[in-house]
């Protein structure tokens, strides 16, 4: 079955834009910790430092969606957009469903 390749752009182009806000809206919590001289003890300011490094690492993995995002419009616009990029074959309709970034078919993927 070939992939709805309307329907695949909407949805990246949708994915992309929650990306975007997400990586916006946790910008603050990324930034350099500050030492608060209020704040009590070693507990508060290592519980800040922790929180900054989930909150980075998040980001990281957004980035790498936004990449993934780019190569599959990319094989959107080559019309490769639903061909697995290692054999060739078709990637499920499904797969595609669960995941509008695969670039490979499940055999392939594992």
């Amino acid at each position: 079955m070939e992939p709805d390749l309307e329907t695949a752009r909407k949805r990246l182009a949708e994915k992309k834009r929650e990306l975007e806000a997400m990586s916006e809206m946790s910008e603050e919590a990324r930034a350099p910790v500050t030492l608060d001289q209020q704040s009590v003890g070693r507990l508060s300011r290592m519980d800040a430092m922790q929180q900054q490094q989930m909150a980075q690492a998040q980001e990281r993995a957004r980035k790498r969606d936004l990449v993934r995002i780019e190569m599959a419009e990319r094989r959107l616009a080559d019309g490769e957009y639903g061909f697995c990029a290692e054999c060739g074959e078709p990637i499920a309709g499904k797969r595609l469903e669960i995941d509008p970034m695969a670039e490979k078919c499940v055999r392939c993927a594992s």
